[in-house]
């Protein structure tokens, strides 16, 4: 490797360097202890310690080459090598190329500008075919090219930075240092001769923590396959622990959850206010400003982010302040004269907000107006002001929205009022305690809102939480859910959306409209406005909506029982937006079929369990009683557990705070119950304790009618069970639980997705196995590593494939079977890697025929279990059985004429022309290959799930392991004299290779003379060669065969009839030969075969 020449004092190196060649420029140096027997003794064994601790690329090159000058003490680095090999060809192209120029120098600094100059021009070639740039850091730009060589990665593995740390390898620690790139997790230590070298892919990273304990004060702990590694000793472990998640989360989302990956909102979220936008929404500027507080009279530091459509504020502390502007909503946008650097935005309503201190306040007014003027004209005739009672809102604010959505929404009997409305007005004549308590929060809010403003644009203080916490009026619900969940955004940014989509969903019948007709009546059944049908309607029609709009998620168990809440208190086509804002948003990832998000929620709210009740911890054996109690917790807010009149509380505090009250709620349960759960013995008990208090949790302020409240039906009699109000038992999670912040949450549910996916994954495995091993004589042991590999060989595809950075033929909503499928590129190099034929001239076209042999469904892809039944047959097959796999190898479907375009590359097939060969059985009609995919896998289609498919299915599985030998189709001319040339290439390179020839030559001549025979036996006279077909030996004609005329050219030998041969045939004559049933029943060894595999697997593809 050329270095970008630097200054040595040779009189200090020559302690650590030994003299290999010199001449009058030129200095080659070996470092002492390398290339010594024995490492060169003490001397090198420190010499080597001292290069890993010291060095900033992890080792110091065992060779180097300086250029000197004559009568200068001063040398110049100017190459390095990790071999004699590669040192010695530098030093060759010195002396071919340099030596001969220098000699025309008149002077020695001429001298030395020249090598410089030439030495950094091979450098800037050399970094042509490296990510390293010419203008990196000359350290980094060295390790990234000894990173690239000590590890044997492919080029295009990007290094993302270096540190110094120590391994710990059990309780001694390696110093040494550690490479983060994209894809792997590298380190490399050499330490008094022992060399450690770690690659960790970061998909296989389960647990990535930050530990501490006596011996190690503060260390990294990364858990991958079962295996723990701890790092420690480092200069900035938060900087680099929080680089290594953000590079193992985006590797998981990348690989294993592709559809997270596709909906992660472009939003970068430095504020946990910004979660409230639309997930369109793209972060363009933050600024670090203050803004002034009218009703408080004082200014809050905190941070602007400024997006497309919105500017948002949130104060450094987020509970102290934040406001949302919609641009849309925006009159004008001023700054001051003055020092202050203000910025001036005035907002309908009177409203205007001051924001001082900001930097590059001017360019900012210049570009909020531009995007206010573009705005402006999109938005001017809609307006975002959720409307209240007519006493408060002036009537003429929304008619220009009834105008855009209302007129198509009413010819479709869309509900334009909430279901509270209409089941339960409320009585203004008759007003008990109740209502006027009821009264006073109405009043509390009016005054907040004549402080704070209303609308989209309010301030949100901690006065606002406190109100939140008491519990929403029942007439403001609807609006102030809408506002604190962003849902209002949505529905602004998309007028008549809902209605379009409600048109376009009617009639619709597939998977999820039955699932949601299934579910309808079990959607707060004794709630009067779900034992009607205007309630039943406008639940069908928002779920059906939300199932069109959203297929990946479709419809999900619980999204009923929200939804039917969230229609009591919000009109029809706001809860249709409340439901995209919890599903897409503010619970990403919980309602589909994995349920992903609801689990790594769940690890989370147990790791805040172990932090806050660590009395409850001990007690409890096993953590999973949370998991399975709490999963109902979060996936309805509560709804399916508390009564109704309680439930809507908590979603109060969810649409304020989001998945934060929900956890402190949990804990504040836990938290009131943790004498009654240490006293439990068993799970069942501890889960009776549980449901017994959500029975007797109440609302004592609830204004609803004693027949609608779920609490008043329980029995009032005397018991030893206290009642619970639920504004208390909110009040006190605050209280308790109130600290627990945003970003601790968001590190818990990094931390946590690694595991509850590697743990999916895992369950995954362990299905495929359990079902592939009923079907092959591989052990459990073998089918494990083979899965592995074959999983690793699909990710390596897509590692550094920049087209298409999501893993394709990958769908985890499919049968564990079908999750994982390859295509025929990626089987080849497996095949070549596992297969005990790989050795053979012919390898590529092998495995192209083998490929197509098992995609029985054409659709260019096999599964794990197509694929083991292959590899169980060449290593655990009876000499039939092999043969068999053999033959049909063949013949059709398998079998196609291989023509290799570039000769020069003998054997071996281009990627290009790999595909385009295993495609072209594919070429069927479009109604022939849909049923046949439609009859292969069930599942995959979104309509009615047809029994007779699988039925179907099953049975030609069954006729499948039934197949006789009898039934092979017969093999032509053609096809048999490539089998033969195959048994050839086999046998080549084999200690009885000399038998083996002489054995199939035997053969072939043996096969030939019968069917020559049985032509002559049937076909007696040359009149009866005219007979459409060809005659077999049996005597039956080979089906497909074209009629050949007597007329046309008897004498061509294209005219000649073509022999075949039955399998029944070829086995009987190869039995026969001693030496090809030897060949061929002798034992392989596959565990050898799998190691190697494991290991060459990755360097395999670097050679590429």
């Amino acid at each position: 490797m050329w270095l970008k020449p630097e200054e040595v004092l040779l009189k200090n190196a020559l302690k650590l360097w030994m003299m290999e060649r010199s001449n009058d420029y030129f200095v080659l140096q070996r470092r002492r202890g390398y290339g010594e027997e024995g490492g060169g003794g003490l001397t090198g064994l420190l010499v080597g310690t001292l290069d890993s601790v010291l060095d900033s690329t992890a080792k110091v090159a065992p060779f180097r080459i300086l250029h000197q000058t004559p009568d200068s003490q001063v040398y110049l680095s100017i190459a390095c090598g990790a071999n004699r090999e590669e040192i010695t060809k530098h030093w060759e192209w010195l002396e071919e190329n340099i030596m001969k120029t220098l000699s025309v120098f008149d002077s020695n600094e001429d001298i030395t500008n020249f090598v410089q100059g030439k030495i950094r021009g091979l450098i800037a070639e050399e970094g042509k075919h490296s990510f390293a740039k010419e203008d990196d850091p000359e350290k980094f730009r060295e390790a990234l090219l000894k990173f690239e060589k000590c590890f044997g990665l492919p080029e295009q593995e990007k290094l993302v930075t270096y540190y110094s740390c120590s391994y710990w390898k059990g309780r001694v620690p390696c110093q040494g240092w550690l490479y983060l790139s994209t894809n792997f997790l590298s380190f490399y230590s050499f330490l008094l001769g022992s060399e450690i070298k770690l690659v960790i892919s970061w998909d296989a990273v389960s647990k990535l923590e930050k530990t501490s304990n006596v011996i190690l004060t503060e260390s990294i702990h990364v858990c991958s396959q079962g295996e723990n590694h701890y790092f420690s000793m480092f200069l900035h472990i938060n900087q680099t622990y929080l680089l290594m998640e953000q590079l193992a989360n985006y590797a998981i989302k990348r690989i294993f959850d592709k559809e997270t990956f596709d909906n992660d909102p472009v939003l970068d979220d430095p504020l946990q206010i910004t979660k409230r936008l639309p997930k369109e929404e793209t972060l363009k500027e933050v600024h670090e400003c203050f803004l002034w507080v009218p009703f408080s009279h004082f200014n809050t530091h905190g941070k602007m982010c400024v997006s497309e459509n919105y500017i948002c504020f949130a104060s450094q502390d987020g509970n102290l302040c934040s406001v949302i502007i919609p641009l849309r909503e925006v009159l004008a946008i001023d700054k001051t004269n003055d020092s202050s650097k203000s910025v001036i935005i005035s907002v309908k309503g009177k409203t205007a907000f001051r924001f001082s201190e900001v930097k590059e306040f001017e360019q900012l007014v210049a570009k909020l107006r531009l995007k206010c003027g573009a705005t402006s004209t999109q938005y001017h005739n809609i307006s975002t002001e959720v409307p209240v009672s007519s006493d408060s809102v002036d009537p003429s604010d929304d008619t220009e929205v009834q105008s855009l959505t209302c007129q198509r929404e009413c010819s479709k009997t869309v509900n334009t009022e909430a279901l509270m409305t209409v089941f339960h007005p409320q009585n203004l004549e008759t007003l008990d305690s109740k209502m006027l308590k009821e009264k006073m929060k109405e009043q509390s809010w009016n005054i907040l809102f004549s402080e704070c403003g209303r609308g989209v644009s309010m301030f949100r203080t901690k006065k606002t939480r406190d109100l939140v916490v008491r519990g929403i009026p029942e007439t403001l619900r609807g609006e102030l859910w809408m506002l604190f969940s962003g849902a209002v955004n949505d529905m602004a940014a998309n007028p008549g959306y809902y209605a379009e989509v409600v048109e376009q969903s009617l009639g619709t019948c597939n998977l999820a409209t039955e699932e949601i007709e299934r579910d309808l009546r079990r959607s707060l059944p004794e709630h009067p406005a779900f034992q009607s049908d205007t309630g039943i309607s406008a639940l069908r029609r928002v779920l059906t909506a939300y199932a069109f709009r959203n297929p990946k998620i479709g419809y999900c168990q619980a999204m009923n029982i929200l939804t039917s809440v969230l229609l009591l208190y919000a009109k029809e086509e706001e809860a249709f937006w409340l439901l995209v804002a919890v599903c897409e948003r503010m619970l990403p990832d919980y309602f589909n079929r994995r349920i992903i998000g609801a689990l790594v929620d769940q690890a989370v709210f147990e790791e805040l369990i172990r932090d806050h009740l660590p009395q409850l911890t001990e007690h409890m054996t096993d953590m999973t009683f949370f998991s399975s109690v709490s999963l109902s917790w979060f996936l309805t807010l509560f709804i399916s557990v508390l009564p109704i009149e309680s439930a809507v509380n908590v979603v109060d505090c969810f649409f304020y705070d989001g998945i934060k009250a929900i956890l402190q709620l949990g804990l504040a349960i836990l938290d009131y119950n943790l004498d009654k759960l240490l006293a439990c013995k068993d799970d069942a008990e501890a889960v009776t304790a549980l449901n017994r208090f959500f029975n007797n949790v109440t609302n004592k302020d609830s204004p609803l009618p004693s027949s609608v409240q779920q609490g008043s039906n329980v029995s009032d009699e005397k018991s030893s069970h206290v009642r619970v109000d639920i504004t208390d038992l909110i009040r006190e999670s605050n209280e308790k639980y109130g600290n627990i912040r945003y970003e601790d949450i968001h590190s818990m549910r990094c931390r946590n997705r690694l595991y509850v996916i590697q743990t999916l994954e895992e369950t995954t495995k362990q299905n495929v196995l359990r079902v592939v091993s009923q079907d092959v004589k591989l052990s459990l042991h073998e089918l494990d590593e083979l899965y592995v590999i074959f999983k690793k060989e699909l990710f390596f595809s897509y590692y550094w494939c920049l087209s298409s950075p999501v893993l394709k033929h990958h769908d985890p909503s499919l049968p564990y079977l079908e999750q994982y499928q390859i295509d025929c590129q990626q089987f080849r190099v497996l095949y070549h890697l596992l297969s005990p034929w790989a050795h053979s001239a012919n390898r590529d076209s092998l495995a192209l025929w083998t490929f197509r042999l098992l995609d029985e469904n054409s659709d260019c892809l096999i599964n794990f279990k197509e694929f083991s039944s292959a590899i169980d047959i060449m290593y655990n097959g009876s000499f039939t059985e092999k043969l068999k796999l053999l033959f049909k190898l063949h013949i059709s479907p398998a079998y196609t004429e291989v023509q290799y375009k570039d000769p020069s590359n003998g054997d071996e097939l281009s990627k290009e022309e790999l595909l385009y060969l295993s495609q072209l059985h594919v070429s069927k009609p479009a109604k022939e290959k849909e049923a046949k995919s439609a009859k292969n896998s069930p599942e995959k289609e979104k309509e009615k799930v047809n029994i007779q498919a699988y039925l179907s299915q099953w049975q030609d599985e069954l006729l499948k392991k039934e197949e006789n030998i009898k039934d092979l189709p017969r093999m032509n001319q053609s096809e048999f004299i490539q089998f033969s040339k195959t048994l050839y290439n086999l046998f080549h390179g084999d200690p009885e290779e000399e038998s083996l020839y002489q054995a199939i030559a035997v053969v072939t001549s043996l096969l030939l003379r019968m069917e020559e025979v049985g032509r002559k036996l049937h076909s007696p006279t040359s009149a009866m060669k005219g007979l459409s077909g060809v005659v077999c030996v049996s005597g039956v004609p080979i089906e497909g065969q074209a009629e050949k005329p007597l007329e046309k050219e008897p004498s061509s030998p294209r005219e000649e009839p073509q022999w075949s041969f039955a399998f029944e045939q070829i086995l009987a004559s190869l039995l026969n030969e001693p030496a090809l049933v030897k060949f061929f029943e002798k034992s392989i060894d596959l565990k050898a075969k799998l190691e190697n595999a494991k290991t060459s697997q990755l360097s395999s593809r670097t050679k590429k």
